[in-house]
């Protein structure tokens, strides 16, 4: 299976999950709501406190933010990145209410510490005022962004191969497009976030960015994103929800992407029972479970070991 433009390295942990043609349904990082703050120049296998961020405040952060079922990012500018401190305000995006009708704001700050002031359970709700009442900086927008991972200390695979899929979105976009850090999955490079969906992709190609990015504007899947080689899923479902959803959302060729709902329950070790449900009234139960794979490299520095492979049916 080639889905991807070169490079392709032999080695490369994304290169081997290719040819091996595992799914990509469920790899998702969970996340309830995005934090995305613009820190340019270079970042260490842990971002958000190997860069030129203040480590205290970048700690507080990420704790923050997971202590509510959320995720912080770094986002920079495609481009070349000098071993320089930050100067001018910083970009911030901010994602929430994730599984229903998500939205995004936008803005700059002068002080990466001015985002401990968020009212962090607010962005699980519908309205994104008390966040912006908080931090008037930033304001509600209707222009997605394209988060691509391109954390090349964490995995070879995200500089390499994500890197080159940023720097071409980003010349006919370059508002939109972001290089971020690490997000899970580098086995799947190049990936991508949309905001404010949270829909996450693997192995991306330029024109299938391209197509994702443009479907964000609508709310929407692109058909050519939604099979198990490129949907990775909706971040605001844990990994066994996201394949039902997934899973779903392929099965009756939905687009739309508030459009359904999941939930889901774990009946036995590795099985799940979810329920994906429609806007329109529709509702199906689907069997998720997690078979054995091959051995295989999560990581381009790690040994292989053995893989999980999420399977789906809808219940008798």
């Amino acid at each position: 299976m080639t889905t991807h433009a070169t490079p392709r390295p032999s080695d490369a942990c994304s290169v081997e999950w290719d040819d091996a043609d595992l799914p990509a349904w469920g790899s998702a990082s969970y996340a309830r709501f995005w934090v995305c703050l613009e820190q340019a120049g270079p970042w260490g296998h842990s971002a958000i406190t190997e860069s030129h961020l203040d480590h205290q405040v970048g700690m507080t952060l990420e704790r923050a933010c997971a202590d509510r079922g959320g995720r912080l990012l770094l986002i920079r500018r495609p481009g070349a990145h000098a071993d320089e401190p930050h100067e001018g305000p910083h970009t911030v995006l901010v994602a929430g209410c994730l599984d229903r009708d998500p939205w995004l704001l936008t803005g700059e700050i002068d002080d990466p510490a001015q985002l401990l002031g968020l009212p962090w359970d607010a962005l699980l709700e519908d309205d994104p005022d008390a966040a912006t009442e908080r931090l008037p900086e930033l304001e509600e927008t209707r222009d997605p962004a394209m988060l691509i991972c391109t954390n090349g200390k964490r995995d070879v695979c995200c500089a390499v191969r994500g890197r080159p899929i940023a720097l071409e979105l980003a010349a006919a976009h370059p508002d939109a497009i972001w290089e971020c850090s690490h997000t899970g999955g580098h086995r799947f490079a190049p990936t991508g976030i949309a905001l404010p969906s949270g829909q996450t992709y693997a192995r991306l190609t330029p024109t299938l960015a391209e197509a994702a990015l443009r479907a964000e504007h609508r709310h929407e899947v692109p058909d050519e994103l939604a099979s198990a080689t490129h949907n990775r899923g909706r971040s605001c479902f844990r990994a066994p929800v996201q394949v039902a959803e997934s899973f779903v959302r392929q099965q009756i060729s939905e687009k739309h992407g508030p459009s359904l709902t999941a939930s889901g329950t774990q009946v036995a070790d590795g099985s799940w029972l979810c329920t994906v449900d429609h806007t329109d009234g529709r509702s199906w139960t689907v069997d998720i479970t997690a078979e054995d794979g091959p051995d295989i490299k999560t990581s381009c520095a790690k040994s292989p070991v053995p893989s999980t492979v999420w399977r789906a049916a809808l219940s008798q």
